[in-house]
């Protein structure tokens, strides 16, 4: 919020805030990429609080919102939201304040078919959905259990998270017809390209079950592995099957390999249990044909409690490139050529007579219940032993008629490369390496005397530039400090502390983050090889303020000097942000009301001063309100001090709402609240106002769990008609405003004598 604060010119500039979800569902992405403003109220429909993700919809209009909230929210939540636009799919927000309303109910969901959803016809909708499941399994969603589901609808499939792991109610689900409600929230690639559709369900409550499976899927017959395709569907009618056999390979969220003889199968299958390899097990699935080789899809495995491991066949290069023992558990012997160790996998590459393959070590997922752990250490072997691997064969290729084919081993841990034999000491890469020390020998003796007398030069150039550049850090940090002190804006003073930093690293990028996401500085590309170092931006009380942030090279001399130069840039960006945020503060407070955020008695006068100017000068009229709550005293005795608040809060709420952006609503006195309004000829135009004013208190007050009924009285004034200064318009008006509460008040007393 002290954003606002330190910049209240750049702020004025700005396009007034979009106050309805329709007005910003209107806007194209590249209008919304100008961080336009907005407040507007709507419902929530599903809120994810450790992700930030957040639906919401008000009529036919829905946006997703990227949440800064520490509120627990829930569907039917009526909320007022705060933010900027932002460019995505399609136009979101990224919110700076969530005000909860009240909780009121959901939205009624939109009947939704496959074509309407992949056409994002109902994007960031409440809908409801009609299909099977075809498979029903926990997964994990930023380090948190959810359920995962995919529903066959006509036309295609949909995506289902369901935010519980209720593991009891998975084994009915799969093969039955549901009715699922949720938000639509699509399925995207890393340029925010539509890949498929997902719907967002908060519980179980969101799924009801229309038609039970016909039959249990673990209760079918067992299949053959090479009958299983003639179950096979090219209109998705396929039926699941089932399988039997021994786990070869598994890896946890995407695939596993079952052998049974000289028969085997891939199965890929979104499971996380904790599959052992060796075990015989079981497995239902949807078959296809994926890249010639048989496969099940959307399939669910389960261990029958068997322990008969597969015993690896020998094999040859050429055996292997036939394709004859694709997905078997075989072994080869071969030579390390190098080894590599990546981020998802590590690669051994082997050479066997004459030819090369590749044998690789997945990593198991690094991320689990929020910690990220690092995978186990590769083991060193040296370039040039034998050894022997042993693991699953995958083919890029499945037709053997077009010769070799390309093929690589899926290892399942690093203990499946075997060492059989060291490499020999006397090979050509040992004899290069002795001559050339020798050469490093005779060079060094040669170049000795040369570096001394260099690095003396060297060293007294050094200091030279080492004094003239803390010459130039003092003389940046003391202008920066000036401008601390002086009215420059605080983007720019942020963006010299980067620079600072910067510049005491040598070159390096240096940037920084505040409030809802500001970046400023010289962001790095995304990847970065650097090493990111960081720092936090203190508050000296409440949150941070953000972060400060440098990429340096770890072997670069500068590297030493990271942590003190970033403590330095965030001892300045605190400096900076709190001074502008106390001076952005104390303006805030002259001019507005603190209970209501309106403006106060000060701010109106002042306004009308200008007003009185503006219309000598052309000639113009302007209209005066004056409103008066009637018997507010009545509500605080009644009801207490607090409500009392509310009830002033709400009115004030109410009045801005049936105002133009130019209007002017403040708050003179207790419960007294006038406005101004520019540009207008007429008293009818000035009573058609304040009559909007007057009845928008018709409806009920529901504050602090009471319900009120609330009114006010008006009165009006037209300058230069009813007064040409500030005391005789304000006496107008107050005038009028008093005649009108006399009148209701007879008509009151006539109606209950009555």
């Amino acid at each position: 919020m002290f954003l606002v604060a330190w910049t209240p010119a750049a702020w004025a500039t700005q396009p007034s805030p979009l106050t309805t979800l329709s007005a910003v569902h209107a806007l194209s992405n590249a209008e919304a990429s100008k961080a336009i403003p907005v407040a507007f109220e709507a419902t929530v429909t599903y809120f994810r609080s450790y992700e930030k993700t957040l639906f919401v919809q008000d009529g036919d209009s829905a946006i997703y919102v990227q949440a800064t909230t520490r509120l627990k929210l829930f569907p039917g939540d009526r909320i007022l939201v705060r933010g900027v636009t932002n460019e995505s799919f399609r136009p979101i927000i990224l919110s700076n304040d969530l005000v909860f309303l009240h909780h009121g109910p959901v939205p009624k969901p939109v009947p939704a078919d496959f074509s309407s959803l992949i056409q994002a016809k109902l994007d960031c909708r409440y809908v409801t959905l009609r299909g099977i499941v075809r498979s029903a399994t926990l997964a994990l969603a930023t380090g948190h259990q959810v359920t995962q589901m995919e529903l066959e609808m006509r036309g295609g499939y949909s995506g289902i998270t369901v935010d519980k792991d209720a593991l009891a109610q998975l084994s009915n689900l799969v093969d039955a017809e549901v009715e699922v409600t949720g938000a639509e929230a699509g399925r995207f690639d890393g340029k925010m390209q539509q890949t498929g559709i997902l719907l967002h369900a908060t519980s179980f409550d969101d799924l009801h079950v229309l038609h039970k499976a016909p039959v249990d899927p673990w209760s079918l017959p067992l299949t053959p592995m090479d009958q299983v395709l003639n179950t096979y569907d090219v209109e998705e009618h396929t039926r699941r099957v089932r399988i039997e056999g021994n786990i070869t390979y598994f890896e946890a969220g995407r695939m596993a390999v079952l052998q049974d003889g000289k028969r085997s199968m891939r199965v890929l299958t979104p499971t996380i249990d904790p599959l052992r390899v060796g075990d015989r097990a079981e497995a239902i699935g949807i078959p296809f044909v994926d890249n010639g080789y048989l496969t099940l899809k959307l399939a669910d495995l389960r261990t029958t409690g068997e322990v008969a491991p597969v015993t690896p066949k020998p094999v040859t290069w050429d055996e292997l490139a036939s394709g004859k023992h694709a997905f078997d558990l075989v072994t080869i012997d071969g030579v390390v050529v190098t080894q590599v160790r990546e981020h998802a996998e590590d690669v051994y590459i082997i050479a066997v007579d004459g030819h090369l393959f590749s044998a690789t070590v997945r990593h198991p997922s690094r991320i689990g219940w929020g910690i990220i752990t690092p995978p186990p250490p590769m083991p060193l072997i040296p370039t040039g032993s034998q050894v022997r691997v042993t693991g699953v064969a995958i083919h890029d290729d499945s037709n053997p008629f077009n010769g070799p084919m390309a093929f690589g081993i899926l290892l399942r841990s690093s203990s499946d490369v075997v060492v059989v034999a060291s490499p020999s000491w006397l090979n050509v890469r040992n004899l290069i390496l002795l001559v050339s020390l020798l050469l490093i020998v005779v060079v060094a003796v040669g170049a000795r005397g040369w570096m001394l007398k260099r690095k003396v030069q060297e060293q007294t150039a050094e200091l030279a530039a080492q004094k003239e550049a803390e010459a130039i850090l003092e003389r940046r940090r003391s202008r920066i400090l000036e401008d601390i002190n002086g009215t420059r804006p605080l983007g720019e003073i942020l963006q010299q502390i980067t620079e600072l930093v910067s510049f005491r690293l040598e070159d390096a990028q240096c940037w920084c983050e505040v409030g809802d996401g500001l970046r400023l500085g010289s962001i790095p590309p995304d990847p970065c090889d650097l090493e990111i170092i960081r720092k936090e931006i203190l508050s000296r009380s409440g949150p941070l303020h953000g972060m400060l942030f440098a990429a340096v090279d770890r072997l670069a001399p500068s590297f030493v000097n990271a942590a003190e130069a970033l403590s330095m840039g965030a001892w300045l960006a605190t400096l900076a942000i709190e001074t502008r945020g106390l001076y952005g503060d104390l303006v805030h407070r002259s001019e507005f009301d603190l209970l209501t955020d309106i403006y106060n008695r000060f701010s109106l006068e002042r306004r009308l001063g200008v007003l009185i100017e503006e219309a000598r000068q052309k000639c113009g009229s302007f209209g005066m309100i004056y409103i008066d709550l009637d018997d507010f005293k009545q509500v605080n005795d009644r009801f207490g001090h607090r409500v009392g608040d509310l009830y002033l809060q709400e009115s004030a709420l109410r009045m801005k709402r049936q105002l133009r952006p130019t209007d002017m609503l403040a708050r003179i006195g207790g419960d007294e609240f006038a406005v101004l309004l520019p540009n207008v000829p007429s008293h009818a135009e000035v009573e058609e106002v304040a009559t909007r004013l007057e009845r928008c208190f018709q409806g009920e007050f529901i504050l602090g769990g009471h319900n009120l009924q609330g009114s006010a009285s008006v009165g009006t004034a037209l300058y230069p008609n009813d007064g040409e200064s500030k005391d005789t318009l304000f006496s107008a008006a107050d005038a009028a405003m008093y005649v009108s509460k006399k009148i209701k008040k007879e008509n009151t007393q006539s109606v209950g004598g009555r």
